[in-house]
């Protein structure tokens, strides 16, 4: 195949995902209004995203042993489907006012299982398509797609609840499920030659899975890079949570909607300027550059509350993500054998994701039982550092946000003094990436 006809192949797949991306979003949105609305417990709002996300986390191992056994196109096909099958089930409860809570967690824990075989199906069809030197505009191209989703969907929906009801909105989100598979239908991804690593990780499902983590703890750079971006992501989970009642320490609803939105708009420019530049020559530096920049941001918590200052700081912060993800997204795909990037992938993504639920869990108490009493009127820490960032309901999250600035500073400051890790795209060879012959990648039925 061809790099312009595999690049061209790449861009249908893609906008396929941004059409069911953005179906999943209004989907979400509306799923938690009806939730909230129907119990008034952010409890059992809360508990939708455990549910759309773990089960996914947890399966991803098996997942991705099965993406390097099957076709990654029958994958993609099995995921859209299945995703789709239960957003169907939850349109069909709601005609028939049989819609429960319960019934949302079992089919949100289900289409997450499905979704655990699309990412590493997704990036590793992605390697067999895009020439390595745009790997990284490719994944530009990517989260360009998911920042569209995340400033659109909520605002589609918002507006489409009120014309249609929650039932449309779930329908179309079923329709864009069908433009997705549409896609895939079309489509044909080579598959990949078999290597030395793939022949070593052949055997059991189980020893399938579990060599992922073996793969990677062969090779230093690599697991060091990991490990970085767990710590990181354990940052970036605190800070998200606790953004939005920083914000509403000192200001509106209406304001904390315009912040976001700076946010959105933040990550959506930094996506297209992945997209536009594909990264430096030296991909590490760019991670380490732009998440030093993410850690510089965190400072401007501590100035005065400003919505304008916080509406920056949202802006810079999810403008550096994308380049940061681009260029670590393809590292990871020029130095894993293309036979075992599902498997290797989803390890990745589990362990890479694994440290968000924690930053859920510990964020709140930290900030309600250590942080704000210490920066509360006549709190232990107010007479010293009150003057500087204030006193007061949120200042105790400014100065965890202080705190996370450092820690987030520090963990690249260790990045960067690590040599394996400096050195992974010197020290790791690029992988060849050679389909089978053409005969063995003719369209398969589905």
């Amino acid at each position: 195949m061809s790099a312009n006809r595999g690049f061209r192949t790449f861009l249908t797949i893609w906008a396929g995902q941004l059409v069911s991306l953005t179906g999943s979003g209004l989907t979400g949105f509306a799923l938690g209004v009806w939730v909230y609305q129907s119990t008034g417990s952010v409890t059992q709002f809360a508990l939708i995203s455990l549910f759309t996300a773990l089960p996914g986390i947890v399966f991803s191992p098996v997942a991705g042993a099965l993406v390097d056994r099957w076709d990654r196109r029958r994958a993609m096909i099995l995921s859209d489907t299945g995703a789709g099958m239960c957003t169907l089930v939850v349109a069909i409860l709601l005609v028939l006012n049989r819609l429960e809570v319960w019934h949302i967690y079992a089919l949100m824990a289900l289409s997450s299982t499905f979704s655990a075989f699309q990412w590493p199906a997704y990036s590793a069809a992605t390697t067999m398509l895009v020439p390595q030197e745009q790997l990284g505009r490719a994944s530009g191209l990517v989260q360009m797609g998911q920042a569209f989703a995340q400033i659109a969907s909520p605002v589609l929906a918002g507006a489409l609840m009120g014309v249609i009801h929650i039932g449309g909105v779930i329908l179309i989100d079923f329709a864009t499920f069908l433009v997705a598979l549409a896609t895939m239908l079309v489509v044909r991804i080579p598959r990949p030659q078999v290597t030395m690593a793939g022949q070593e990780g052949r055997g059991s499902l189980w020893h399938e899975a579990a060599f992922g983590w073996h793969y990677i703890m062969a090779r230093r750079g690599l697991l060091a890079l990991l490990l970085f971006f767990a710590a990181n992501n354990l940052v970036m989970g605190i800070v998200s949570v606790l953004f939005t009642p920083l914000v509403l320490s000192f200001t509106t609803a209406t304001a904390l909607g315009a912040i976001l939105s700076a946010g959105g708009l933040g990550f959506l420019a930094g996506s297209l300027v992945m997209s536009a530049w594909g990264g430096p020559k030296v991909r590490i530096k760019g991670i380490y550059a732009f998440a030093m920049m993410q850690g510089l941001v965190l400072f401007l918590a501590g100035f005065p509350p400003q919505a304008l200052i916080l509406g920056l700081a949202a802006s810079l912060f999810f403008f550096c993500l994308p380049i940061i993800n681009g260029c670590s997204q393809a590292i990871w795909q020029v130095k894993t054998a293309a036979d075992v990037q599902g498997r290797v992938f989803a390890v990745r993504r589990m362990i890479a994701w694994s440290t968000t639920p924690l930053a859920y869990l510990i964020a709140g108490p930290l900030a309600d039982h250590i942080f704000e009493p210490l920066m509360a009127e006549g709190g232990p820490m107010a007479g010293s550092l009150g003057p500087i960032i204030g006193v007061g309901p949120g200042r105790g999250i400014a100065l965890l946000y202080l705190v996370l600035g450092v820690a987030s500073l520090g963990v690249v400051t260790v990045a960067w003094l690590y040599g394996p890790m400096r050195r992974v795209e010197a020290e790791l060879p690029d992988i060849e990436i050679e389909p089978e012959t053409e005969e063995t990648v003719a369209l398969l039925p589905v």
